[in-house]
């Protein structure tokens, strides 16, 4: 009765507001980057993909996500299986640490980095003995993508696991199931749809991923830049039409994702509502 009881105006200048700010800070963005990627036609824009440095950038970005996704899917899967279901000196600092990439600067997480396996780092000399390079090299990328991305699985599972409590693994234990069974047939069915939105998040992160990438790659053309840092290259060489499309296809992964946690959301209502 409380929001029907808001004079009109107040909730049509609430909605004004918000599609405001939705027009200005989201659709007109996306309209204008795929507008300047079309403004030489279509051939121009095909031909922006076809470049060995942007097909480079293209693959690092895959891979990188590739391996950080699965990575903190099973590291989010043990980890608030762990702090959901168990009770153990530590938890509450367990789940400060996985917050930590929430906390820092994503800069100040690829300077650790550089400060740890870079050449005059803690490790560095050791790699360096070895012709190991993690640094301006594809496994500093990588390493850079997955700390970002370590949250949103666990973020996602935790609350949803604590909530759900211990009785129904405790029924299967008792009728005689094992550890992995329990598992495979009582706790990742009651969490499918929470595990999934959370690595729809976790790809979102790990393909737009710029900060942190940036210190560690060492922006090296055709071998470590990822599409967002080949759209800046692009864009400070002022070639405008290859930065917008490469930064268009940038976009429409972002819709497919968000197209993606729309239907999850949704099956997550409907699975609770009933």
């Amino acid at each position: 009765m409380g929001r029907l009881a808001e004079p009109r105006w107040v909730r049509n200048l609430l909605i004004g507001v918000t599609l405001l700010f939705l027009g200005s800070f989201l659709l007109l963005p996306l309209v204008v980057v795929f507008t300047e990627a079309l403004r030489n036609g279509l051939a121009a824009y095909l031909a922006s993909f076809s470049e060995p440095d942007a097909l480079a950038a293209i693959r690092l970005t895959l891979l990188a996500a590739g391996i950080a996704v699965p990575v903190n899917c099973v590291f989010g899967l043990a980890a608030s299986w762990a702090i959901a279901k168990f009770e153990f000196p530590g938890k509450a600092v367990l789940i400060s640490l996985i917050d930590l990439p929430f906390a820092i600067s994503p800069v100040i997480s690829g300077m650790v980095y550089v400060l740890v396996f870079g050449l005059q780092g803690w490790l560095g000399p050791w790699l360096a003995e070895r012709e190991m390079r993690i640094i301006f090299a594809v496994p500093g990328v990588v390493l850079a993508t997955m700390f970002v991305t370590l949250p949103y699985v666990a973020r996602e599972l935790i609350p949803l696991m604590q909530e759900q409590g211990i009785e129904e693994e405790e029924a299967a234990a008792v009728l005689g199931a094992s550890g992995w069974q329990t598992f495979r047939r009582v706790t990742l069915p009651n969490v499918k749809w929470a595990l999934l939105y959370g690595v729809i998040l976790c790809n979102a992160r790990a393909m737009g991923e710029f900060g942190a990438v940036s210190v560690v790659s060492g922006h090296i053309r055709g071998l470590t830049n990822t599409m967002p840092l080949h759209i800046e290259i692009l864009y400070n060489e002022y070639n405008f039409v290859a930065a917008f499309a490469v930064a268009s296809l940038l976009a429409l992964l972002a819709l497919v994702t968000l197209a993606a946690k729309s239907v999850v959301e949704r099956r997550m209502r409907q699975e609770e509502a009933q």
